[in-house]
C-alpha cells in the first residue's frame, strides 16, 4: 500500500479476524461456538497492537465475533453470561480509543521454532490528554520478560495486568482469568522498567 497508495487516501478493512478452533463438544457445529482461553487473549493482545501501530492504515477492523462465535468477547447459556479473556484484553487496550497513535518501536528478540517465530514482546502506544497508554504483551508462554520503555514522565504511572496460563478460561461456574493491579515496574529518569509475566498482557497509563 505503501508503494501504490503513498498518500493514503485507501484504507485497508479488516473484516473479520480471530481464532477459529473446532467447536466445544456437544454444541451446535453449524453455531461455530468455542471456548475462550488465555492463548486467545495473547492472539488478541498482537493482533490489537498491529492494529495500532498502523492505524494510518487500519480503517476498520471487526473481530470474529462479539457473542458465543469464534472468538467471542462474550458467552452465553440461557441467563447466564461469562466475560472471556478476549474481553478482558479489549477492557486493558480501551484508553488508546479516540486517542493519537504514538510511534513505539520495539527491540526485542524471537520465540519460538522455524517459520514459526514471532516477536518475544509485542506493544503500542497513543497519547489522549498528555497521558500516554502503552499495551504490552509477553508473548512467551512460560517465560518472563523485563522491559525497559523509555518515555519522559512526571511519575503518575498505573498499570493493569492479565495473565494466565495458556488454556485458563472463564467458564459459567468459575472465572478466575480477570485483570488485576499492575505494581512490577520501577520508574526513572525518562524510562520505566518492566517486568512482564509469561503469557501476560500489561496495560499502562503514563502521565
Amino acid at each position: 500500500m505503501n508503494r501504490f497508495d503513498p498518500q493514503k487516501r485507501v484504507g485497508l478493512i479488516v473484516d473479520e479476524w480471530g481464532a477459529w478452533y473446532q467447536v466445544e463438544e456437544g454444541t451446535n457445529p453449524g453455531f461455530l461456538y468455542q471456548q475462550n482461553t488465555m492463548r486467545d487473549a495473547m492472539l488478541a493482545a498482537i493482533t490489537l497492537n498491529i492494529f495500532n501501530r498502523h492505524c494510518d492504515r487500519v480503517a476498520m477492523a471487526n473481530l470474529a465475533q462479539t457473542v458465543n462465535v469464534l472468538q467471542s468477547v462474550i458467552l452465553t447459556e440461557g441467563d447466564k453470561m461469562v466475560l472471556t479473556p478476549t474481553w478482558h484484553v479489549f477492557d486493558l487496550f480501551k484508553g488508546h480509543q479516540d486517542a493519537q497513535a504514538a510511534d513505539c518501536y520495539v527491540e526485542t528478540d524471537k520465540i519460538g521454532k522455524g517459520k514459526w517465530q514471532v516477536d518475544r514482546v509485542s506493544a503500542s502506544a497513543s497519547v489522549k490528554d498528555g497521558v500516554v497508554t502503552l499495551t504490552v504483551a509477553n508473548c512467551s508462554m512460560d517465560e518472563a520478560a523485563d522491559a525497559v520503555v523509555r518515555v519522559p514522565h512526571t511519575g503518575k504511572i498505573a498499570g493493569r495486568v492479565l495473565a494466565g496460563a495458556p488454556s485458563a478460561f472463564n467458564d459459567f461456574d468459575h472465572s478466575p482469568v480477570a485483570s488485576a493491579e499492575f505494581t512490577d515496574f520501577t520508574a526513572g529518569a525518562n524510562e520505566i522498567s518492566l517486568s512482564l509475566p509469561p503469557c501476560g498482557v500489561v496495560a499502562l497509563t503514563i502521565a
